[in-house]
């Protein structure tokens, strides 16, 4: 792209003008604070290293400068464009006080402490003859400070002495824990790490019954005299430690408050009479509310035990995810009668038993589909005394297209599910579980209707039955022994049978469809790790689907041997669907966002296709934005003898790969901008003449539509509210050769707008 001359004198006397004004305003001997710069001076350090340590001491630098991109204070100009505001509200106070950002001055730099900051990190880095010098430079009433770190070489560790068994009964329980010690011979002295050792060691003998221990009693003593840039580290238990920090402590007695009311004083004063005693808790429910048998598979202290910080945590929680408790918490105190005891208290606040919860959503598509949805959901958080969660609901909603080619096909749902959750596993196998998640037994029975105006309706009825579990807090698995689902059509009119009986998909959607089998889905997610520049999320699933019932039956549609049940059909398929996400963190407020998807159901037997329902499809608002919602596919497949008044059906598959990036930034306050690229499609597994290029092939890869955009996101907290606009760069119906269409974008085309561009409005990230 070629710039002229006068426009490129035009942006720099711009950028220069734009710099002068965010001096201009500066009080009077004032200068701006344009951060602060690190050099390490020192010849032993590889320079990889050292940029590396200059780099993590410059993060040490205080005060922050303005924020900048590009080298432009955009905020810091916003703030002095709106002025001092008259009062304290309005747009010019909004701009000045949440958009923009006060200048940070030269004055407000305390370079001595910053220096001693520097000093002091470089010495717990084990620099121990480590020199700081401070200086700054200015120019154009801009300043800069600049700082000179010469470390030295760096301390490695000779020796590390663990106390021996010859001490106390503790000294020769921390002197056995020094095979899994952080601190190693011939590593870095680092206090960082000498910290963390500490408080491993206490988390050791928390687990052992040293209750009262904690990490400042351990002192680790450093000798750094012994010569050649080594030191010998010593682990001991300080002098003045207490004797009960010393101790073992068992469990004694443990008393539960299941019904502990936070505003009342006395909650936990009953007398003796109304303490019921099961196994080795006392329980004081005059209520009765709940089933001792909670208790039994929520705690994991029982009464001799050996004090365990883990099984403390364990214990909370699995209360806390039980469901039926608002709050849970619990306390330990010596015990009168045994000594080394503790006597262990747990209270808990419960939920309101039954409530009633109703939901009203706004939805929308780039479908140009638009509607709401009403919820009523009447929940008991104690069904059977035993921390059963039984939830009814009933739902009705609509989407309406006010324009486009499926305006007046309206669609009009209603329904009602009924599930019912036992906080344990329900089965003829005993199955032990010792997480810190309760695991869960699910039965479920659904109900819904469908209307398509001017179309058809459908029936669905679903049942399933089956457990979930957790093994910790970054997986979660799901598993549907019993999954049945039955659909049925009603009122279908002539206009779509018409269609149908050219269109043998079109046909599969109104066919009754019998699927039974187990499914089975895991889910991984370190994403709650905000501090981490790299997190993950995984889902994979699968269905299986008739496989039995196939097998009894020997069922095989290609030589014309299809098996009914209940004069129906039953599917028979293997589908597996993979969902990958990695998510880049590149600063504070920007990260990039990326996903794979890849899914396959293969049909067989009493099967020549997937079901309908249980199909791939593609485009819309969380998929491949640049086209419309299941639009896309299969292959290179596009009927372009539709009625320009007729509906436009959706677009399903066997097969499916999806491929998105997003890159993400914080603009200001709650605003959010984001720019995307958007890959993928949808194959068929067996050839369909009626559907010719559907059918998936080792070209599958020239097969792919291709999109891009940019949006915006406003994260209220409570919801994120999307916006994304989207136009197609790859369209794969068009012939070999022809597919890339970014030769024809044209935004000052209305024809090519019309076409191209898709507008989508939705809630939450799109992955």
């Amino acid at each position: 792209m070629r710039i002229n001359k006068p426009l490129y004198y035009l942006l720099i006397v711009l950028l220069v003008a734009y710099g002068c004004s965010n001096t201009k305003y500066l009080p009077e001997g004032e200068m701006l604070y344009v951060g602060g710069e690190v050099t390490v001076k020192d010849s032993l350090i590889k320079k990889k290293e050292r940029k590396a340590m200059e780099k993590e001491l410059e993060a040490l630098l205080r005060p922050k400068t303005n924020s900048a991109f590009l080298g432009l204070r955009f905020k810091l100009y916003i703030y002095n464009l709106a002025g001092e505001p008259k009062k304290e509200k309005g747009f010019k106070h909004w701009l000045r006080t949440k958009v923009g950002e006060p200048p940070v001055l030269f004055s407000q730099v305390d370079l001595d402490y910053n220096a001693d900051i520097l000093q002091n990190y470089a010495e717990n880095k084990g620099y121990f003859k480590t020199r700081t010098t401070a200086d700054s430079t200015s120019n154009n009433r801009r300043a800069k400070a600049l700082y000179t770190v010469t470390t030295g070489k760096q301390y490695l560790i000779n020796k590390v002495t663990f106390p021996d068994s010859t001490g106390t009964q503790l000294d020769s329980v921390i002197g056995r824990m020094s095979r899994r010690s952080l601190l190693k011979k011939g590593q870095p002295y680092d206090l960082d790490v000498i910290k963390s050792e500490r408080e491993r060691i206490d988390a050791r003998l928390k687990n052992k019954g040293y209750f009262y221990f904690n990490p400042d009693y351990l002192i680790i003593q450093v000798d750094s005299t012994i010569g050649k840039y080594e030191v010998n580290l010593k682990v001991k238990v300080k002098d003045d430690t207490p004797e009960v920090a010393k101790n073992v402590y068992t469990i004694n007695n443990i008393f539960i408050y299941p019904n502990y009311s936070l505003t009342s004083k006395d909650s936990v004063v009953y007398p003796a009479s109304a303490i019921q005693e099961y196994k080795d808790f006392k329980i004081i429910d005059t209520a009765n509310t709940f089933r001792p048998i909670i208790y039994d598979r929520t705690m994991f202290f029982h009464k001799g035990d050996i004090y365990s910080r883990r099984d403390h945590n364990l214990s909370l929680n699995r209360l806390v995810n039980l469901g039926p408790f608002k709050f849970v918490k619990n306390d330990f105190h010596p015990s009168d009668s045994v000594k080394n005891a503790l006597d262990a208290y747990y209270y808990f606040t419960p939920l309101t038993r039954k409530s009633i919860r109703i939901e009203t959503l706004g939805k929308t598509n780039s479908a140009n589909y638009n509607g709401s949805e009403v919820n009523v959901n009447w929940i008991n958080r104690n069904t059977f005394r035993a921390a059963e969660l039984l939830t009814l609901t009933v739902f009705g909603g609509l989407e309406i297209q006010a324009s486009g080619q499926n305006k007046g096909y309206n669609v009009y749902r209603v329904g009602t599910e009924a599930s019912l959750v036992w906080p344990r596993f329900i089965s003829p196998i005993r199955i032990q579980d010792s997480s810190a998640y309760v695991p869960r037994t699910k039965a479920l029975l659904s109900y819904e209707y469908q209307n398509r105006q001017k179309l058809y309706s459908l029936n669905s009825s679903r049942a399933q039955f089956g457990y979930l579990w957790k093994d910790n807090i970054r997986t979660e698995h799901q598993l549907f022994v019993a999954d049945i689902n039955y659909v049925s059509s009603t009122n279908v009119t002539p206009e779509y049978q018409m269609q149908a009986d050219t269109v043998p998909s079109l046909q599969r959607v109104i066919d009754k469809q019998l699927i039974f089998g187990p499914t089975y889905s895991y889910t991984f997610t370190n994403t709650m790790q905000k501090r981490k520049k790299h997190t993950f999320y995984y889902k994979g699933s699968l269905d299986l689907a008739g496989t039995l019932a196939g097998l009894v039956t020997g069922a095989n549609v290609k030589k014309g041997d299809t098996i009914n049940l209940f004069s129906v059909p039953f599917s028979q398929f293997v589908k597996m669907e993979h969902d990958f996400r990695h998510y880049l963190k590149l600063s504070d407020n920007s990260q990039l966002a990326s996903r794979i998807i890849a899914g396959v159901g293969m049909p067989y037997g009493n099967s020549g296709i997937l079901p309908y329902i249980r199909q791939f499809f593609i485009g819309g608002t969380n998929s491949i934005r640049a086209f419309r919602a299941r639009s896309i596919g299969p292959g290179t497949y596009r009927n372009d003898e539709l009625d320009a008044n007729a509906f436009l059906p959706d677009q399903s598959g066997d097969l499916k790969l999806e491929i998105n990036t997003e890159y993400r930034a914080k603009l200001f306050s709650v605003v959010h901008g984001a720019v995307f690229v958007d890959a993928g499609n949808i194959w068929l597994w067996n050839k369909d003449p009626d559907r010719p290029g559907a059918q998936f092939s080792s070209k599958f890869l020239n097969e792919l539509a291709v999109g891009t955009g940019a949006g915006l996101r406003f994260d209220l907290s409570f919801l994120v509210l999307r916006l994304d606009l989207a136009f197609p760069l790859r369209k794969p119906w068009l012939p070999e050769g022809e597919r890339w269409v970014l030769g024809d974008i044209d935004f000052g085309s209305g024809a090519w707008r019309k076409e191209n561009l898709v507008f989508n409005i939705a809630i939450g990230y799109p992955f």
